[in-house]
């Protein structure tokens, strides 16, 4: 038997000897291309540029349409853009699919399109044999200046690196919504509730930060880290850049919410999947006015770490001692949906 991949996001060594190999683009107005630590894709056209990002939505059932606005929307902003422009692929289930279903989904793609003022421009929707839930692939195109954008492969060493509001936002919304009943058993209605809230309060989306981020300036490099968690996040910056790093765990904001579900079931906070939180590397004298403007606006954020030279390796601190980043193979929260 050939050895398989697990579920979840291909090897990012893997994943950059295919790229290298297979989408090495020609056309010289693709600024930034497919890589690790990429958000998305820029493409020049002349004093703007198109920023273009897409992904699926595979473990959220509830609240798809939303989601997948919201989740494409942020890997727009963290390459320093304006989401605009938002198409849909939805793939539906053949015996499960009613006329509910469908207005509910598109009920989530317009209100999440209109709360972050992006047009629902395009797309297409099928009933698929083969699934037992809702998948949907969504794609979004936004636009910035032709010098407004940024990368995440832009850290250097001496950055310091800023996280916003906390781990495990994404993952604990998921859990609420994927496991109701399991949450409501082990802790209450109200911590479930606080829980499923999550998607809006702290909140999925990273576009206010990042557009303040970008506003105040001496921002070097984002990412919005999703699946593998902050951890991978990180990793992928630093690879993607050819730094190092050094991560303060006692920095890293973990609410109580995050803390007491992955206690539950077992999980790393480090590497569940985590957008809510964006990761933003900063010219160090620009650091502490960075985060007195997130503050200003609401928007919690703590300096976690610093990028370091290469050879350093990255690196952790925890309880005094120094050691190599935790890396996953694969997002922590998939031990939750295979325990069914």
């Amino acid at each position: 038997m050939p050895p398989y991949y697990p579920v979840g996001k291909l090897p990012a060594e893997d994943l950059d000897r295919i790229l290298r190999r297979y989408a090495s683009g020609a056309d010289p107005r693709l600024l930034v291309g497919p890589g690790i630590g990429r958000d998305a894709a820029v493409i020049s056209f002349g004093s703007s540029v198109l920023v273009s990002k897409t992904d699926p939505i595979t473990f959220a059932t509830e609240e798809i349409g939303w989601y997948a606005v919201n989740i494409n929307a942020n890997d727009i902003a963290a390459m320093g853009a304006a989401p605009r422009w938002f198409l849909s692929t939805i793939l539906l289930p053949e015996d499960k699919t009613d006329a509910d279903l469908v207005d509910r989904i598109f009920s989530g793609l317009a209100d999440a399109c209109r709360e972050l003022g992006i047009t629902l421009c395009g797309g297409h929707t099928e009933i698929t044999h083969g699934l037992d839930r809702p998948l949907l692939v969504g794609q979004m195109l936004g636009e910035t200046t032709a010098d407004g954008y940024v990368s995440g492969d832009g850290a250097r060493v001496g950055d310091r690196i800023l996280l916003t509001k906390g781990i495990a936002i994404e993952a604990t919304a998921l859990i609420a919504m994927e496991r109701s009943d399991e949450v409501r058993t082990r802790f209450s209605d109200e911590f479930l509730e606080t829980c499923r809230g999550y998607l809006r309060q702290p909140g999925l989306s990273v576009v206010r930060e990042a557009r303040l981020a970008m506003e105040t300036g001496g921002v070097h490099a984002m990412h919005d880290p999703t699946e593998g968690g902050l951890a991978s996040g990180l990793r992928e910056i630093a690879i993607a850049s050819g730094v190092g790093m050094l991560i303060e765990e006692d920095r890293i904001p973990v609410l109580p919410e995050p803390e007491a579900l992955c206690a539950f079931y077992g999980l790393d906070p480090l590497g569940v999947i985590a957008s809510g939180a964006l990761l933003i590397v900063v010219e160090a004298d620009r650091a502490e006015p960075l985060a007195a403007r997130l503050g200003e606006a609401g928007i919690p954020v703590a300096e976690i770490g610093s990028v370091q030279p290469s050879g350093f390796g990255i690196r952790i601190r925890s309880k005094g001692q120094i050691t190599d980043l935790p890396a996953f193979d694969r997002d922590e929260i998939g031990k939750v949906f295979e325990a069914t």
